[in-house]
């Protein structure tokens, strides 16, 4: 039965990784179409979006490594709560640029 809970919280890790790298990835590609579509304007703010979510995937993916976290359910749940609230930022960011 360990050896299960072992395979169900790895599988759990993996597919949290997978979820950061196409959440983070979406939004820095919503910025590059953002980019295209408005060649004429300013990116200083766009390009501030790309590596505040290059810095929160950095982040995340570093604690989905973490070997320390005793509760690990506890410590992917809270993982994936910050990839939501952070990714729901990042949109809000995109939708502002002008």
């Amino acid at each position: 039965m360990r050896l299960l809970k072992n395979i169900i919280i790895m599988s759990n890790k993996r597919e949290l990784k997978k979820d950061i790298n196409y959440v983070l990835g979406d939004i820095i590609e919503a910025v590059y179409v953002w980019e295209l579509a408005n060649a004429e304007k300013p990116t200083k703010e766009s390009e501030a979006i790309i590596d505040e979510a290059i810095a929160t995937f950095d982040e995340l993916i570093t604690r989905v490594n973490d070997r320390s976290a005793e509760n690990k359910k506890a410590h992917f749940k809270a993982i994936s709560n910050d990839l939501e609230s952070k990714g729901r930022d990042l949109i809000e960011k995109i939708n502002k640029l002008k």
